[in-house]
């Protein structure tokens, strides 16, 4: 893969997450932080200028301070994920999911909560 189409890549996927991140923000469904700091990173990589951008916004900026500088989460944000977790593994268990699925979604998840948990909160 050449330079430019690497750099396009990595805009392409920097300014869909913010665009994700920012119908999260209205929408509480869909999680805003994980699409920043996503938005973030394929910006560094892609698009320095929307890179310096995100990091300088009102709203997203200070979650990627946040986990750039301390590695933290906040603390709504881990409590409407695990809830998340939760709810989603119970669609799958009372739609009828197959035991293996169960299993395997269960124990991805709970890696999942496990590593929300260790992080530090802010």
């Amino acid at each position: 893969m050449n330079s430019l189409s690497g750099r396009t890549g990595f805009r392409v996927l920097a300014y869909t997450s913010i665009a994700l991140a920012a119908i999260g923000v209205v929408l509480p469904l869909l999680p805003t932080t994980p699409f920043v700091l996503l938005a973030a990173w394929a910006a560094s990589k892609g698009s320095p200028a929307f890179a310096v951008w995100l990091e300088n916004h009102r709203t997203f900026g200070p979650a990627i301070q946040n986990w750039r500088h301390r590695r933290a989460i906040p603390i709504k944000g881990k409590r409407f994920a695990c809830l998340m977790l939760c709810v989603s593994w119970s669609v799958l268990f009372f739609g009828g999911a197959a035991p293996v699925v169960l299993v395997a979604t269960g124990l991805m998840f709970i890696g999942l909560t496990c590593y929300l948990l260790t992080r530090a909160s802010c």
